[in-house]
C-alpha cells in the first residue's frame, strides 16, 4: 500500500522567471485545482496526525498526506480556505525561532523574503483543524552542527512551538532533508511521533515514521505530472536512484 505525502512550501503567485527558488511557489489557482481533483477522485488530504494510522496499517482508505514546509503566512491565507472547502487537513512545519518573521535563512541565496505565520496565525491554523509540526529553531542543516547543537535545535523547537500555540507538537521535518541516524534518535528523544524528509517517493505501509519520503509539488508541476507522481511509480523510481 502506497501513501503519497505531498510537500508544498508557498501557495503564492510565483516570482519572475529566474528568481532563486521560484519553484517553491505554487500558484493559488493551481493548488485549488490540485485539491479539487483529489476530492473528485474520492481522496481526502490529511495531516500527519491522521495519516499515521494508515501508515501503521491500522486504517485503510483513500488518503493523501499534505504538508507545508516553513510556515508561510500564505499557507493560512491561500491554502487554508481550499483545505476547509474540501474537509482536508494538513501539517505545517514551523521554524520556532522565526515565528512572525520571514525566511531569512534563504536571504544569502537571493530568495525573496516572505512573511511567516506569527503565533496568532499558527493558533488560527490549528483552530481550523490543521496541525503544526516543528522544523527546528532556525531552519538549520543539522548535519553541519555539533551533536549538542543539533539536539537543541530539535528538542527546543517542539518546546517553543508548544508554548506559542498551547497545543502538542508531535511531528517534525528535517530542514533541507539533511540528517543522519543521530538526528533520528534526537527526534525520538524529543517525543515526536514522525519526521518527514525530502527523499523522493511515496510512503509505504510499514515505513519508519521517522524517515518518511515525500512527493514535491513545485511551481512547474502540471496536473498530468501531479497525477503521475501520486498514483504511479514515477516518484518512487526517482527516489530509488
Amino acid at each position: 500500500m502506497t501513501l503519497p505525502i505531498l510537500m508544498y512550501h508557498q501557495i503564492d503567485v510565483p516570482p519572475p522567471s529566474g528568481t532563486p527558488m521560484r519553484g517553491m511557489s505554487v500558484a493559488p489557482a493551481v493548488f485549488a485545482r490540485q485539491m479539487a481533483v483529489l476530492a473528485a477522485l474520492g481522496y481526502r488530504g490529511v495531516g500527519l496526525p491522521e495519516l499515521l494510522p494508515y501508515l501503521a496499517g491500522e486504517r485503510r482508505g483513500k488518503v493523501v498526506g499534505l504538508t507545508f514546509d516553513d510556515g508561510y503566512l500564505n499557507n493560512l491565507s491561500e491554502a487554508l480556505p481550499v483545505l476547509r472547502r474540501h474537509g482536508f487537513t494538513a501539517t505545517c512545519y514551523a521554524v520556532s525561532g522565526h515565528v512572525g518573521g520571514c525566511n531569512d535563512w534563504d536571504a544569502a541565496n537571493g530568495v525573496p523574503q516572505k512573511r511567516l505565520m506569527d503565533a496568532q496565525a499558527l493558533r488560527d491554523w490549528c483552530a481550523a483543524g490543521m496541525d503544526v509540526g516543528a522544523h527546528t529553531r532556525h531552519h538549520v542543516d543539522l548535519t553541519a552542527l555539533e551533536p549538542s547543537a543539533a539536539r537543541e535545535e530539535i528538542l527546543a523547537s517542539r518546546r517553543e512551538l508548544e508554548a506559542l500555540i498551547d497545543r502538542e507538537v508531535r511531528h517534525f521535518c528535517y530542514p533541507y532533508g539533511r540528517y543522519d541516524s543521530l538526528h533520528v534518535d534526537f527526534v525520538r528523544e524529543a517525543g515526536f511521533w514522525s519526521a518527514t524528509t525530502v527523499r523522493r517517493g511515496r510512503a509505504q505501509l510499514g515505513d519508519s515514521p521517522f524517515e518518511l519520503p515525500r512527493v514535491l509539488v513545485a511551481q512547474a508541476t502540471r496536473l498530468p505530472q501531479f497525477l503521475l507522481k501520486l498514483f504511479t511509480g514515477y516518484e518512487d523510481r526517482r527516489g530509488a536512484r
